[in-house]
Formats: C-alpha cells, sequence, structure tokens
C-alpha cells in the first residue's frame, strides 16, 4: 500500500479524508462490525414487522422503506 500511496502528494490528508469517509458510511445499527448482537437482532426483528428493504428503481441500491409511508 505504501508504494501505491507515493504519488499521492499530501498522504496525511488523503489517509484522513478516507478514514473518515468510511465512518460516515457505516452500519448504524451494528456500527460496522457486521454482525449484530442478540439484542440487535431483537430489535431489528421488531423494527422490521413495519419496515422492509426495497431496491431503488434508479441507483438500484437497497433501502428502507416504511410500510405506514408506502403507497397503497
Amino acid at each position: 500500500m505504501l508504494e501505491a500511496m507515493r504519488g499521492i502528494p499530501n498522504r496525511s490528508n488523503f489517509i484522513r479524508a478516507a478514514v473518515l469517509a468510511a465512518l460516515d458510511n457505516v452500519c448504524p445499527l451494528c456500527e460496522g462490525s457486521g454482525i449484530l448482537t442478540p439484542h440487535q437482532r431483537d430489535h431489528w426483528q421488531d423494527f422490521r414487522r413495519d419496515h422492509g428493504i426495497e431496491q431503488c428503481a434508479d441507483c438500484r441500491a437497497p433501502h428502507l422503506i416504511c410500510a405506514h409511508n408506502s403507497p397503497k
């Protein structure tokens, strides 16, 4: 990685920006671990009773939807 970063003029700023961007994109539920604790899983099961995951027709990204706000 060091070799790949040699041409970057300000490596410190690059690394700082990369870390901040990564932290800004962390899952708020698992906090980036990719694993839910048993308590988090219980809360998720409660939440998903009225929520689901759909794929965006425009960008194809999965996103949460609320059954109460869905057009009928």
